[in-house]
């Protein structure tokens, strides 16, 4: 019987096992039992198992792109720290912290995400650059302090964004708890409510 979709189904066992077993227990094996496939499905649709991670996180970054574009969009609109907050809270899922550990765990991977073109960490990366062109959108529109410095803003709030979602057993903070951070990071550089 073929299996529709292999690649999506492969990675959505690979989101499963990392958010239930974390990084240490995502092994190819691990995949494949939870996606109910033979072992060498995954072998041959990928040339090994760090090429399959290293699809796996271009996948997920790709859609950022996505959450970038809606982020742009609504600047001039709404409340700037509004905008922020459910940017955080969208960009910081379990599967997007889970994947900055996985990245960070695998040297191999590192390796194959800087060959493929990507700086720095994966994930991080490309959700800072969103933060800072929204805010510097924001600041064309004049929202924004035309003195800002977007780019700090965008690593300060992407920086204690992930510090806040992390390692947290109790489940993911709360919309208050996040609005708490944007609002004292971005407070000084609005330059209207």
């Amino acid at each position: 019987m073929a299996i529709q979709d292999v690649r999506a189904q492969l990675f959505d066992a690979a989101e499963r096992v990392l958010l239930r077993d974390g990084a240490e227990a995502l092994t190819s094996r691990a995949v494949t039992t939870e996606a109910g496939c033979a072992k060498g499905v995954l072998h041959r649709h990928f040339a090994d198992f760090d090429t399959f991670l290293a699809e796996l996180v271009l996948d997920r970054v790709g859609r950022i792109a996505e959450r970038a574009a809606a982020l742009r969009s609504a600047a001039g609109s709404g409340s700037v720290v509004a905008h922020l907050t459910d940017a955080l809270m969208g960009l910081f899922s379990p599967v997007a912290v889970s994947m900055v550990g996985l990245i960070t765990f695998r040297d191999a991977l590192r390796a194959r995400l800087r060959a493929a073109g990507q700086p720095g960490i994966p994930v991080l990366t490309q959700a800072a650059a969103m933060i800072t062109d929204y805010l510097g959108r924001e600041r064309e529109l004049g929202r924004i302090a035309a003195d800002a410095d977007v780019d700090t803003l965008a690593l300060t709030l992407i920086g204690t964004g992930h510090l806040l979602f992390a390692g947290r057993d109790e489940g993911p903070p709360g919309t208050a708890d996040v609005c708490k951070v944007v609002t004292s990071v971005v407070t000084g550089v609005l330059t209207e409510s």
